[in-house]
């Protein structure tokens, strides 16, 4: 089971960025161009949202399980294990958090400025969180 949660895991997150940084590029794009919010922009930003999310669940199901997570909590002088048990789950929770915060912003927003605006910036700020915390040596 550890084996097919890591596979789907690192294969999900391939996804869930390409995802995540069209729908950053799309908010720029239509925040910078000024044109109207539609249900296409939705769409996009909904789509950054789920691949998130199933990230996330597959993250947290993932800490739980594996040797280099939960069960290597304490062993915070080994680089390599803070990264994976401490640093990677925190910031990314962090990090979908800002991104949840970022859909549920636009659903307040009265313009289609200000709904480019709120996802340009919490998914922005999201993307980078998680681009600064992936494992890269685990990754590649």
């Amino acid at each position: 089971m550890y084996t097919i949660l890591q596979k789907a895991h690192s294969g999900w997150a391939y996804i869930a960025l390409l995802v995540l940084v069209i729908s950053v590029i799309n908010a720029i794009l239509g925040m910078s161009s000024k044109k109207e919010f539609t249900a296409k922009d939705r769409k996009i930003a909904l789509f950054g949202l789920i691949g998130t999310h199933v990230q996330l669940l597959f993250g947290l199901i993932l800490y739980f399980v594996s040797p280099l997570g939960l069960a290597s909590f304490g062993q915070m002088s080994d680089k390599a294990l803070r990264l994976t048990s401490l640093e990677h789950p925190l910031i990314n929770v962090i990090a979908i958090t800002l991104i949840t915060i970022g859909w549920s912003k636009h659903k307040r927003a009265t313009t289609s400025e200000s709904k480019f605006k709120g996802f340009a910036i919490f998914y922005g700020l999201g993307l980078v969180l998680i681009l600064s915390r992936i494992p890269w040596s685990l990754w590649l």
